[in-house]
């Protein structure tokens, strides 16, 4: 009885080996039986983070790193996030009437929205190993992201409107100097304030802490007309605002 139980238990271990040794994405078919490539199969997966369908991934899927890679060092990466900044010019020359009396305003998060962070993804597999935010922490201190063009270009305009510019990060309050000095030498000066978490805020999720500054804002006697930012954290919540506009990140996921 031994042996055949041994036996059995041999025999049920191959067939669950050869199965998993079989299993390969480019031999896959979707439900309807249409066949899968790597490329879309990948390209599927971006687009459902984007949708918000894919929530609270810690890593890039390892065999869609090389094309995540691929799609933020890109052209298309720029187009996508040139879109973005173009629907909210549209948006604010048609369904904004500004009152210019020092209360309107419009909100930007800073990580891969103001500041790009591919430089230093790039040097960390695209998002394919989990983030360790000591890492990302030291680059950030350094001062050296560079400028996302396309929202430094609307981020001028909306200071010429009069409007005020809040900057809203999930960064700690640490980096606040490097922060200043990064966004500062890439071109951005003449924001009205930028709100960085302390200690009490690091208790609450983003989103719950990015709420909370809209609802003191809001208290305030601000309007606020807008959002840009990269994750859903950035929107989500309440007080809840006229329009939010997400800007592209396939490579990392905040809650």
């Amino acid at each position: 009885m031994g042996r055949l139980l041994g036996f059995l238990l041999c025999l049920s271990s191959f067939f669950i080996s050869a199965t998993f040794a079989d299993w390969n994405i480019l031999n896959q078919r979707t439900e309807s039986g249409l066949k899968i490539s790597l490329k879309s199969y990948c390209e599927g997966w971006r687009i459902n983070v984007e949708l918000h369908n894919i929530q609270g991934f810690a890593v890039v899927p390892e065999e869609c790193v090389s094309y995540i890679g691929k799609y933020v060092t890109s052209i298309q990466y720029k187009v996508d996030s040139e879109r973005t900044i173009e629907e909210c010019r549209l948006y604010l020359s048609t369904s904004c009437p500004l009152k210019k009396d020092g209360k309107d305003a419009w909100l930007f998060d800073i990580d891969d929205t103001l500041l790009s962070t591919v430089p230093y993804f790039k040097k960390h597999h695209f998002g394919g190993e989990k983030l360790n935010l000591t890492l990302l922490e030291g680059w950030m201190s350094r001062g050296k992201a560079p400028a996302l063009e396309h929202s430094l270009k609307f981020f001028d305009e909306l200071k010429s409107m009069g409007v005020q510019i809040f900057l809203v990060s999930s960064r700690r309050e640490h980096l606040r100097s490097a922060t200043t000095d990064n966004l500062v030498d890439v071109g951005y000066h003449g924001w009205t304030r930028l709100i960085l978490r302390g200690p009490d805020d690091e208790l609450n999720e983003v989103q719950q802490y990015k709420a909370n500054v809209r609802k003191q804002l809001i208290c305030n006697g601000y309007r606020i007309w807008g959002i840009v930012g990269d994750q859903y954290s950035s929107f989500e919540g309440l007080p809840s605002v006229r329009r939010s506009f997400k800007l592209p990140n396939p490579f990392y996921y905040v809650s």
